[in-house]
């Protein structure tokens, strides 16, 4: 990850924990996959996605959340689960979109 990227992540881990939300993981790497951010919102498993872009000219950070990117994320989190055994655990994903001007979008659940 580059410093633009790491600058973002903490901006949003930051922002998340403000909200009330817990870390439990970060950068969590697996084979084919990695999970951003690894939190908990009361009894609810969070996986965060952060995505930055500086502009849109190329797109914005939502569409940087390709198909592909999002069955990486989900790979991710199943084995996370499994390797946990949580195989009963509520979770969600969010997203977290990280802009040039330093603003941040939280996307909650956007995978339902």
């Amino acid at each position: 990850m580059n410093k633009i990227g790491r600058e973002a992540e903490d901006r949003a881990l930051s922002w998340l924990l403000r909200q009330g939300l817990v870390l439990v993981e970060r950068n969590w790497r697996c084979r084919g996959g990695e999970l951003d951010l690894v939190m908990r919102d009361a009894g609810v498993w969070v996986f965060v996605e952060v995505r930055h872009r500086g502009d849109s000219r190329f797109g914005g950070a939502a569409e940087s959340l390709t198909r592909a990117k999002l069955a990486r994320l989900q790979h991710a989190a199943t084995l996370y689960m499994q390797g946990k055994g949580l195989f009963d655990a509520h979770c969600r994903f969010d997203a977290v979109l990280s802009r040039g001007d330093g603003g941040l979008d939280w996307i909650k659940n956007f995978l339902a």
